[in-house]
C-alpha cells in the first residue's frame, strides 16, 4: 500500500488530501525512515526516545505544525496533523511522542496561553528544544478528571502545588509540563486548573520510564509534585476553568487516536498480505486457502469503512465541526477494530506472529493501550448513550 499515492489498497479513494499534502507526506516519510525506524530498537530497549531526533524533526518543521508562523509553526490545518500520525503508524514507531507535544501540549498553549507564555514556549517547542508533556492522569484517578488529588494551593505571587501523576507521554524527557490540578475558588469551591510548570522546578521529580507492555519507543513516567512554587504567570488559562478546556480539545486528541487506529490497520493488512502470498502450508500459499481470503476480505471491508468515517470526522475537525459525540465514536470503534484486525494478522503469520522481529508482532503489543488512553472505550460509550 502506497499511501503517498492515495492508498490504492483500499477501493475507495481517499479525496481529503491536496498536492501539497501529499508533498508533505513524502518528506515525513523520508524522515520516519532516516531519522526514526534505524533508532526504534535503541528506544524500545531503553523505553524512551533520544533528544536529537526532536531537534531532527524540528528542522524539517514537522513540530508544531498547526501553531502560527510568529510562534515558530507552519500555521498548517490538521490534515497535515494527520499525514504525520499516518506515517508515524506506518513506520510501526509509538514513539516518539509527537502528537503528545505539538497537539495537545503545543494547542493548549496557542488556545489558551497569554501571548508571554506563547512567545515563552512555542517557538522552542517547534525547534524541538524543548519538549512538552500533559499531566492529567493520576494513580487513583484514571479516566475521571474530576477525581483529581493534586492541589495548587495560592500564596501570594505564586501556587504551591502537590500531587502526583501517572502514565505520562514524554514524561521522562520532558522539559515543560501542563498539569492539573484543583484550585480553591473565591467561594470557597474547587476547580480544576491549567498550570505550565517547568521541569527543572525544584520539587518536580521524575520516575525512571515505566516498563509497559508495548509501546516501548514512546516513554511513559510518573512525575512528583512536593511543594512545587509555581508563578501566579504560569497559570494556563482562567483558574477553575481547566476542566472546560480539557473538554474542548478532548474530540481532537480522540480522533487523533482514531486515525492511528485506522493507519493501523491497513499498515497490518499489506504486511500480512505479503506474508499470506509468500507463505506456503500444505503445498500451497496460505492466500489460497479459503478461510485466509474471506478472514482477510472481512478485515478489509471494515477498514474501508472504518476509513470512510475517520476521512469525514477530519474534515469535520478542520472546519471546527467535529463533536464530543462522533469522536468517542471514532475513538472506540476504531481502536477496538485495530486489535480485532491485528489480532487476525498475527494469527496468519503463525508462530512467527509471536516473535518481536515481525513489525505484526509490536504492532499488535503497541495497539492494546489505544482502547485504554484518551478515554477508555467504556467511557466512549457512556458517552454515546448520553445522546440516546
Amino acid at each position: 500500500m502506497d499511501l503517498v499515492s492515495d492508498a490504492l489498497f483500499l477501493p475507495v479513494r481517499r479525496t481529503l488530501f491536496s498536492s501539497e499534502h501529499v508533498m508533505f507526506r513524502t518528506t515525513v516519510r523520508k524522515f520516519m525512515q532516516e531519522a526514526v525506524i534505524p533508532n526504534l530498537d535503541k528506544w524500545n530497549s531503553q523505553c524512551h526516545p533520544d533528544r536529537e531526533v526532536w531537534l531532527e524533526a524540528g528542522k524539517l518543521g514537522l513540530l508544531c505544525v498547526t501553531i502560527p508562523e510568529q510562534y515558530g509553526g507552519a500555521g498548517a490545518d490538521r490534515k497535515y496533523s494527520t499525514v504525520l500520525i499516518e506515517e508515524q503508524q506506518r513506520a510501526n514507531a509509538a514513539g516518539p511522542g509527537f502528537v503528545m507535544h505539538s497537539e495537545i501540549v503545543a494547542g493548549y498553549i496557542e488556545r489558551f496561553g497569554t501571548e508571554e507564555q506563547k512567545a515563552a514556549w512555542l517557538p522552542r517547542m517547534a525547534r524541538g528544544e524543548v519538549i512538552g508533556s500533559l499531566a492529567m492522569t493520576e494513580p487513583r484517578g484514571g479516566s475521571d478528571l474530576r477525581a483529581i488529588s493534586t492541589r495548587a494551593m495560592a500564596f501570594g505571587d505564586h501556587y504551591i502545588l502537590n500531587g502526583a501523576k501517572t502514565f505520562i507521554t514524554n514524561g521522562y524527557i520532558t522539559d515543560l509540563i501542563i498539569v492539573a490540578a484543583k484550585t480553591e475558588q473565591d467561594d470557597g469551591t474547587t476547580g480544576l486548573s491549567l498550570f505550565l510548570v517547568e521541569a527543572n522546578r525544584a520539587g518536580v521529580s521524575k520516575s525512571m520510564p515505566l516498563d509497559k507492555v508495548g509501546q516501548k519507543a514512546q516513554d511513559a513516567a510518573e512525575l512528583f509534585f512536593d511543594d512545587v512554587h509555581v508563578p501566579k504567570g504560569n497559570l494556563l488559562g482562567r483558574q477553575g476553568e481547566g476542566l472546560h478546556y480539557l473538554m474542548q480539545e478532548l474530540a481532537w486528541e480522540r480522533l487523533m487516536i482514531a486515525i492511528r487506529a485506522v493507519a493501523g490497520c491497513e499498515v497490518a493488512l499489506e504486511t500480512t498480505v505479503d506474508y499470506v502470498k509468500s507463505r506456503n502450508m500444505f503445498g500451497k500459499s496460505l492466500i489460497d486457502f479459503q478461510n485466509t481470503r474471506f478472514k482477510l476480505a472481512e478485515c478489509k471491508t471494515k477498514t474501508q469503512i472504518a476509513r470512510v468515517y475517520i476521512d469525514k470526522c477530519i474534515e469535520l475537525a478542520c472546519d471546527g465541526k467535529l463533536d464530543a459525540e462522533a469522536s468517542a465514536m471514532a475513538k472506540w470503534w476504531c481502536t477496538e477494530l485495530q486489535n480485532r484486525v491485528l489480532d487476525e494478522c498475527v494469527q496468519f503469520h503463525g508462530g512467527y506472529g509471536y516473535m518481536l522481529e515481525y513489525p505484526v508482532a509490536r504492532a499488535w503489543t503497541d495497539a492494546r493501550a489505544q482502547m485504554i488512553y484518551g478515554g477508555t472505550n467504556e467511557i466512549m460509550k457512556e458517552i454515546i448513550a448520553r445522546k440516546l
